[in-house]
């Protein structure tokens, strides 16, 4: 079966490995060098759900479970009706 792009439609995918920031109630995971599918016109990630579930589990286990992340950063943050 091909697959389709639901954003645009091109059926045209290239595998990347991508910087993807997982978010859950205001609190915030960035992950590096995950692997995924992207469409080659616009750009739309695809991810399957063992690695959607491995990032899920650390996320936890940072958050929850005590685990020290590999670095950590301070990121400004502004609304944008104040800019």
């Amino acid at each position: 079966m091909n697959k389709i792009c639901s954003f645009c439609g091109n059926k045209h995918f290239k595998q990347k490995n991508v910087q993807h920031i997982y978010q859950h109630e205001g609190k915030l995971l960035i992950i590096n060098n995950v692997p995924c599918e992207e469409c080659a016109y616009c750009g739309e990630k695809y991810f399957t759900a063992k690695v959607l579930k491995k990032i899920e589990q650390e996320f936890k286990e940072i958050y929850f479970s005590g685990k020290r992340a590999a670095r950590r950063l301070t990121v400004p943050v502004e609304e944008f009706m104040e800019i």
